[in-house]
């Protein structure tokens, strides 16, 4: 037996007000595979809490199969979690920490037979008789996955099961955990912070920020439409190239979107995508580039619908069946907040411009209710101290490419940008290029 899990406009508050969870709705279908991805602190495990029931939901509705679930008890809801801790005890073999809750839930019957069958599922009859401490990291997990399946339940609920693991592990145990709940078709929530884990295990991704559903959708089209540059930025190895740009759309003209030195001029006739972009005329908009839309060629090289740009070569990283180089093309980049490691220079600032209680107040309710999805710094605002140094990487472009080409900081290189992978976004970080499935009525 499987079950239909549904939050609808579920919110999460303490003492203080503080709402770490912000009106969350989901409907994850029987037997679905569904991923809860973010940030550290955005709210994902306290999603997986509020549903086993470890959390009181302060407000909205769960519902378990169509039913009213919120005052359900937590050993009512047929439900196993498997935690990031592993959360065996110490004092028992593997068999018995996978046979203690069928002896908690069947006190008269012989848990070995389901024992024995669930660790020969797993692969772990010869770890049956020694305890946790015997164990090695990857061990541990399986016989706590053991303990959660032996259980027959009609949900399993994970958090960051994987995230102790050395990297190999972690590739390995990811595929049994797809397989293995494949092959019991039970629905399942996991939560982690690796995108890489989110893409390859979840039927559907949910992104959450700061408590806020940013985009629920199959992992193909979250990576290929992200609705706004937080789910862009957080998607994708390496990580998306942001650049800040302006949009100029003569009427006697080529549309083009200026990049600081350099500009990316729009192929014509203009796509349905890029004729809306006029309405942006004069407006600063930020360009979104994965490293894949980029090809290090000739301009004599392009094919329909690529542009020629140039950069500087900064730095190179060889990956051994790849090179990742950075692009120093004139442009600056955009910044999202929290992915961006904190920059001791700015914070000061910060506290210095947030003199009263009231915009310290405003500040931390901003940032608490996720706050601005793009930072534009204004250099009318720089700091007149010394800015502490950035810890990202040098240059504004990062291009993959094949290790047959050879690089050296400082070369100048003749670059092809496709426009048809083209991401556009305002000021406010939401996609507006490609445009949205719907677009707005104005009589709305």
């Amino acid at each position: 037996m499987t079950r239909a899990i549904s939050l609808h406009h579920v919110s999460k508050a303490y003492s203080k007000g503080v709402r770490v969870v912000d009106r969350l709705s989901l409907d994850i279908t029987p037997g679905e595979f569904l991923v809860l991805l973010g940030p550290s602190g955005c709210g994902k495990s306290t999603v997986l809490r509020m549903i086993a029931g470890l959390e009181e939901i302060t407000e909205g509705q769960l519902l378990l199969d169509g039913e009213y679930a919120n005052d359900l008890l937590p050993s009512d809801r047929d439900m196993a979690m498997v935690f990031q801790n592993f959360a065996l005890y110490p004092n028992m073999t593997s068999r018995g920490n996978i046979g203690f809750p069928l002896r908690i839930e069947a006190p008269g019957e012989d848990p070995g037979p389901r024992v024995d069958a669930t660790a020969r599922m797993l692969g772990i009859e010869d770890l049956l008789d020694r305890r946790p401490a015997q164990l090695s990291g990857g061990e541990r997990q399986r016989v706590a996955m053991g303990r959660a399946i032996a259980r027959h339940p009609s949900a399993f609920l994970m958090d960051e099961p994987l995230s102790n693991l050395d990297a190999k592990l972690r590739n390995h145990l990811r595929a049994e955990i797809a397989n293995l709940t494949r092959e019991l078709g039970v629905t399942t929530v996991y939560v982690t912070h690796d995108q890489a884990e989110a893409m390859s295990l979840g039927d559907r991704v949910a992104v959450l920020r700061g408590g806020v559903l940013q985009q629920l959708d199959t992992p193909r089209s979250v990576y290929a439409l992200p609705r706004n540059i937080f789910v862009a930025a957080f998607i994708g190895t390496p990580r998306i190239n942001l650049l800040r740009g302006l949009v100029r759309a003569p009427l006697d003209g080529a549309m083009t979107i200026s990049l600081g030195k350099q500009y990316l001029r729009l192929p014509e006739p203009l796509s349905l995508d890029h004729q809306l972009l006029r309405v942006q005329q004069g407006r600063e908009v930020i360009v979104g580039l994965r490293s894949e839309a980029v090809r290090i060629a000739k301009p004599s090289a392009a094919r329909p619908g690529e542009v020629a740009i140039s950069g500087l070569v900064e730095h190179v990283e060889f990956q051994g069946h790849e090179v990742l180089v950075h692009f120093n093309t004139g442009s600056s980049p955009a910044v999202v907040p929290e992915l961006e490691a904190p920059r001791p220079g700015a914070r000061i600032a910060r506290r210095r411009r947030e003199s009263t209680v009231l915009d310290r107040f405003r500040g931390r309710v901003g940032a608490l209710r996720a706050g601005p999805l793009v930072v534009l710094d204004d250099p009318a605002d720089a700091d007149p101290e010394p800015a502490a140094p950035d810890s990202r990487l040098p240059g504004d472009l990062v291009v993959r490419t094949t290790p047959d080409f050879d690089l050296r900081r400082g070369l100048h290189v003749p670059l092809l940008v496709d426009i048809a992978h083209l991401f556009v976004f305002d000021q406010h970080g939401e996609r507006i290029c490609p445009a949205p499935a719907r677009l707005p009525d104005l009589e709305e």
